[in-house]
């Protein structure tokens, strides 16, 4: 148990969720937590689809502190997954801290993973992974930004080091398998983040080719973004001096492959607007 592992060394939480399919709804049917994790009541903002914001009370993560999050779409159920804030990483001594992240996505199901940011003070060392499975026939859309450092109080991240993972299979198949270290040496190299304290990621499946027209016509001439297709997984990447840009752009992104990948018009969640 990650409750056990963490003991006497930050705090260790558990959350497990699964959403079920119920007549015209989608339910949580299933809502377990241990430690500092929990989820607000579901929202309904556009009827079917069950949103759920999930709230990390502490409101700030620091070594030793111990994340793991599990939440399963089962078959024809659509949930959408946010935070209404960004996540606060703190800076650490000796042990890192860490995020785990696994979403499974069952028979013609749809999850969408939209935290807001992550923001890395100086001195943060954390590993932050997310699974996600997925069935032939599911559909996904997930994202992940970050702030290296508060540029906007004159904080640089130039100690401490940060380790994304990402990984997303279909039917066991791995569509994509990424590890990515960021430090001091990596945020200013020309072939790193460029002196950029801003990044996001997107992820959308199955994504067709005028998916990612339309992504590229959101961006335009944008500097520091790029986008590809492969095998049906549309992958998004930015880079910002500013992380107001870089919000908008994202859920731009979003409000533009949503339609076909998850066959509902964007409808943005409540907490987003306050």
């Amino acid at each position: 148990m990650l409750a056990d592992e963490g003991a006497g060394r930050g705090w260790a939480a558990e959350l497990k969720l699964r959403f079920g399919s119920r007549g015209e709804r989608t339910i949580l049917a299933e809502r377990r937590h241990y430690g500092p994790l929990a989820v607000q009541r579901p929202f309904y903002p556009e009827g079917e689809v069950c949103h759920v914001y999930l709230l990390h009370p502490p409101g700030g993560v620091v070594g030793g502190d111990r994340l793991d999050i599990r939440a399963t779409a089962g078959e024809e159920s659509k949930g959408l997954i946010t935070t209404p804030a960004a996540g606060k990483f703190y800076r650490c001594e000796g042990v890192p801290a860490r995020q785990t992240v696994n979403l499974t996505v069952g028979r013609s199901a749809a999850l969408e993973w939209l935290p807001q940011e992550s923001i890395f003070y100086r001195g943060a060392s954390v590993v932050s992974e997310v699974d996600v499975d997925l069935v032939e026939t599911a559909r996904f859309i997930g994202w992940e930004s970050f702030c290296f450092g508060r540029p906007a109080s004159g904080e640089v991240f130039d100690q401490g080091r940060a380790v994304f993972r990402w990984s997303i299979r279909v039917s066991g198949k791995p569509l994509l398998i990424e590890r990515f270290e960021v430090d001091d040496q990596v945020l200013k190299a020309v072939w790193g983040l460029r002196g950029q304290p801003f990044g996001a990621s997107l992820f959308a499946y199955p994504a067709l080719p005028k998916d990612l027209e339309s992504v590229r016509t959101v961006a335009g001439d944008r500097a520091g973004f790029g986008a590809t297709l492969v095998d049906g997984l549309l992958v998004c990447r930015a880079l910002d001096s500013q992380i107001e840009p870089l919000r908008r752009l994202l859920v731009e992104l979003w409000r533009a492959v949503r339609p076909n990948v998850i066959g509902r018009e964007a409808c943005l969640p409540r907490i987003w607007a306050t």
